[in-house]
């Protein structure tokens, strides 16, 4: 597997720009240490992977800032070698994007929801981080409610996350 300062290098080779890094190096912070509670608590997580996929989940925004970001992610970490990291780039937007959704936003018509512990744990923290700052859930889905609106299926997705996490996490 590539190691962590590869896929740094990968990452700024790609045109990743400061603000996006300061990002995506918040959000392997609070992935990892939300993995580390995870893993303590007896759940099988791969912390490496957790670290790898953080740090390419904004790849695409290299190509576009809009909600296509992750497919565009994907493409590129796909054709750079590294397509056994694409589906944290895919899979991280909005809590994950349904087939159906995905072909109405013009993406590609497949589940891009994360699948594994890892990628969950990843998409988790991308929402719990706010630029470089770490956000509360509350903080977090209050700005997916005025971003999407109260009954978009995006706020559902969050809640629903949110809770498998903190189930594995508990009170910490």
């Amino acid at each position: 597997m590539i190691s962590r300062e590869e896929v740094l290098h990968v990452v700024r080779e790609a045109g990743c720009l400061d603000d996006v890094i300061q990002h995506i190096l918040a959000v392997e912070r609070v992935a990892l240490s939300i993995a580390e509670i995870v893993k303590a608590n007896g759940y099988e997580i791969d912390i490496g992977l957790v670290s790898l996929g953080s740090l390419v989940h904004d790849i695409g925004r290299t190509v576009t800032h809009a909600v296509n970001h992750g497919v565009e992610g994907a493409k590129i970490l796909r054709r750079m070698g590294l397509g056994d990291l694409a589906h944290f780039a895919e899979r991280h937007v909005g809590s994950g994007i349904p087939a159906s959704e995905a072909k109405e936003l013009g993406m590609p018509e497949k589940d891009l929801v994360p699948v594994t512990l890892e990628e969950k744990v990843v998409t988790y923290a991308d929402k719990l981080t706010n630029g470089c700052r770490k956000d509360t859930y509350e903080r977090a889905l209050q700005c997916f409610k005025s971003k999407l609106g109260l009954q978009h299926p995006a706020v559902d997705r969050f809640r629903r996350l949110h809770e498998e996490i903190h189930n594995m996490i508990g009170n910490k």
